[in-house]
């Protein structure tokens, strides 16, 4: 970095950024250390966790071993897509005493082990995530028998330490790359953040399927068709339900936000340069990542002050987790602001085209849209709110009724949901428009401030996470307390099982918080993406020669051109497909859990006659999700290279937005309109049950309400969260792709068209194998 000619100020504020990224793990140290000191609970709580433990376990090491050849053949992918491209100006500057080739090589090893180093953090983040939610359930379990307070902190801050692993592994990996790369650091940083999209979308795609496929067969065969409570020790299905909470609400989204969180500031840095070759500001390089480390700070001291008493319901709850979130929020937008003032104000001398104001406002903003989403999610998914009350009420005449407001409900959650990322982007064109003295420049100041508001939406990426993290905390807690204590009514059994429903009514909306911000994130991420796809296309461009009237940042992406409408129809489509493969595949696996299940109750399961056989149930569970796993990531990373070696880079554009917009959409429908109906289901569960008024568990109502849970289960934890991901490893590629598609350029040779017939043939194996009914089970 010291060949940009840093101030004394700047190269401070780096160093640190890099101490602030070490802070933030050893506050997740210390939260560990915090967590471990408490009670397990009764020998009994003991086992059922050592269940849950062992499942997890066997699960995520069998995944590793699924995924480790892909991203090895990626690693060599990674280093050849550097050395046919031409190398960016900024890294021949960067590299200026050796020759050409030398770069090449330089930034390709740069861009592989950046991909290496994603990957592995993202695998990290979710695994020791997964790892200490598994620690701490138990000891919430325990807890709830003393307090209500006791059990919201240890689940809140189990979930922290996830949160403070994303932050601070994201903000170390990217501040040593441009500690190394300096200007050149966008081209190591794609493959630092196709690692980690890649390794979330496989541990959310794999975890959600393992999770869903548990949760439908057990709610399926247990609640509907036995008539037994959720979590009953007898449902051969439970430890399987239990274990998938973890990997898939756990580790999945861990992977998916740490993810989020560097392909923002990888778009945000492309932009940045972009902007530091148009003005010679590094001011717009450097103070995003003073930005990422003030979000870190303001986590800590959020996460740390989210308390409530002894006793509390779950109203108290949301409100101290959300007036945590608040306080991070207020604290880093009076950061950003003094940052800002200070370094680009006061030290730069107010020299910013526009002026200093506009890039913290635009970070803000993405506070805003966090909060936004926040409290949007939470009126169309919680509890107390009008639309999970009218599905509640449509339980009264049947499941179809039930099912049919809750579409209701994703439907226009989705519009609104859109209305505001809308109005968020439009706002970036507010605060930026007319800065750059052409439309070529203005349209780059308008993506960078995209690329900002990213940056600010995530910057309490601690926060998010330790919410998310609580929900399955809470709920695998309520199920260790169901299984532990059966048949049990004492006073305090009684208070404890009402503390633990409590906790996992509030760990259902946190979840769908979470989502939808991680939605929200991916959206706006994307977009930023797509205006770091068009600068490298023209950087690929003026490489070869083309006239500046032709070049992309010039004529633009035309959607009246047939190729780039066909690639926008394309990309509309994919996401519908995505989803319709992950459907059918917890599906698949759901029906061969109720099997096993079934044939366990015919032996006498239910009447004390055998004990229940857990691990089969996580065994079937844990083989549907491999099978699945590397056929639904393969569609995300060959149909964006198959589209550009045979349409061009202008199709390739249009891929890119049809897929946003489309994606977006279906996403956020499919994640509320699932935590919409979980949330009913659970209040119908809370009523007292009553057989003549057809209240309670049990009731028709309920099992109407199990219907909408179970049809909503897929979509809420498995299609609709790994479309964000999957949207973020499309347009990822596509960066990466667009330099070597204009390289090589139109008509394609012999060589082109070989590479383009066997990514068909690998396409068409995996949509044959997502489309291949599993075997049925032996009697």
């Amino acid at each position: 970095m010291y060949e940009l000619g840093l101030t004394g100020f700047e190269i401070g504020a780096i160093w640190a950024v890099f101490g602030v990224a070490i802070l933030g793990l050893a506050y997740a140290v210390l939260l560990r250390k915090q967590t471990l000191a408490y009670d397990m609970g009764t020998p009994k709580m003991v086992q059922v966790w050592s269940a849950i433990r062992d499942g997890a376990n066997a699960y995520l090491a069998r995944q590793l071993r699924s995924i480790i050849p892909i991203v090895a053949v990626l690693t060599v992918a990674m280093y050849f897509s550097v050395t046919i491209a031409p190398p960016s100006l900024e890294a021949l500057e960067r590299f200026a005493e050796y020759s050409e080739p030398q770069v090449r090589n330089i930034i390709g090893i740069g861009r592989a082990v950046g991909f290496i180093m994603g990957a592995g953090f993202s695998l990290l983040v979710g695994q020791i995530g997964m790892r200490m939610a598994v620690h701490a359930n138990v000891r919430v379990a325990a807890e709830s028998r003393n307090s209500f307070g006791g059990a919201l902190k240890i689940a809140y801050r189990a979930g922290t330490i996830t949160g403070m692993l994303t932050d601070g592994l994201g903000l170390l990996g990217g501040t040593l790359i441009f500690i190394y790369f300096g200007l050149a650091a966008p081209d190591a940083l794609l493959g630092f953040g196709f690692g980690g999209t890649l390794l979330a979308l496989f541990m959310r795609v794999g975890g959600g399927i393992f999770t869903k496929a548990a949760d439908v067969g057990a709610d399926l065969v247990g609640k509907v068709e036995a008539g037994i409570p959720e979590d009953d020790p007898r449902n051969p299905a439970v430890v399987a339900d239990l274990v998938g909470d973890n990997v898939g609400d756990c580790a999945g989204m861990a992977a998916d936000i740490f993810e989020s969180y560097e392909v923002t500031i990888v778009s945000g840095l492309i932009l940045g340069v972009a902007l530091y070759n148009i003005t010679g500001h590094i001011e717009w390089i450097i103070y995003p990542l003073i930005v990422r480390g003030i979000g870190v700070l303001s986590s800590i001291i959020g996460t740390y002050v989210v308390k409530a008493g002894r006793e509390g319901s779950s109203h108290k709850a949301m409100s101290a987790i959300f007036s945590g979130f608040l306080s991070s929020a207020a604290i880093s937008v009076v950061l950003f602001f003094a940052a800002a003032f200070v370094y680009l104000n006061v030290l730069s001398g107010d020299s910013l085209p526009g002026g200093w104001w506009r890039t913290p406002l635009a970070v803000a903003i993405g506070v805003l849209l966090a909060i936004l989403i926040d409290r949007m999610t939470e009126y169309f998914t919680g509890t107390d709110k009008q639309p999970v009350q009218d599905i509640k009420k449509g339980a009264d005449t049947g499941p179809a009724t039930l099912i049919l407001q809750g579409l209701a409900v994703g439907y226009e959650s989705s519009v609104w949901a859109a209305v505001v990322i809308a109005g968020t982007i439009f706002s970036s064109i507010v605060i930026f428009g007319g800065v750059g003295q052409n439309p070529i420049e203005n349209i780059t100041y308008i993506l960078y401030g995209v690329a900002m508001t990213g940056i600010g939406m995530l910057t309490l990426t601690g926060n998010n996470v330790a919410m998310d993290s609580f929900g399955p905390i809470a709920d695998n807690a309520n199920g260790i307390g169901e299984m532990s204590w059966s048949g049990k009514t004492d006073k305090q059994t009684k208070k404890a099982q009402q503390i633990m429903a409590d906790l996992d009514a509030v760990g259902n909306t946190t979840k769908a918080i979470t989502k939808g911000v991680a939605i929200g994130s991916a959206v706006i991420a994307a977009v930023a993406l797509f205006g770091s796809f068009i600068v490298d296309v023209t950087r690929a461009q003026v490489a070869i020669g083309v006239p500046l009237e032709q070049q992309m940042q010039t004529v633009g992406i035309r959607i009246d051109v047939p190729q780039v409408f066909v690639g926008m129809l394309i990309g509309g489509a994919l996401p519908w497909l995505f989803s319709s493969f992950a459907i059918q595949a917890v599906s698949r696996a759901a029906a061969l859990i109720v099997q096993e299940a079934r044939r366990q109750f015919r032996l006498g399961v239910l009447k004390g006659k055998v004990k229940p056989d857990y691990a089969k149930a996580v065994s079937i569970s844990t083989t549907a999700a491999q099978k699945e796993l590397v056929p639904l990531a393969l569609l995300g990373v060959i149909t964006p290279i198959l589209l550009g070696l045979l349409l061009g880079v202008n199709a390739l554009g249009g891929f890119l937005a049809g897929i946003i917009l489309s994606g977006q959409l279906l996403a956020v429908f499919m994640n509320n309109a699932g935590g919409a109906w979980d949330n009913a289901k659970k209040l119908i569960e809370d009523e007292p049950k009553n057989p003549k008024k057809d209240t309670g568990k049990g009731s028709e109502r309920h099992k109407a309400a199990v219907v909408g849970d179970t049809v909503g289960d897929p979509m809420k934890d498995t299609a609709g969260p790994a479309l964000n991901p999957m949207i973020k490893v499309v347009n990822l590629v596509s960066v990466i792709i667009a330099p070597v598609v204009v390289q090589l350029n139109q008509p394609l040779g012999i060589t082109e068209f070989g590479v383009a017939g066997l990514l068909v043939a690998v396409l068409a194996w995996a949509i044959f194998t997502s489309k291949r009914s599993a075997p049925a089970l032996k009697k």
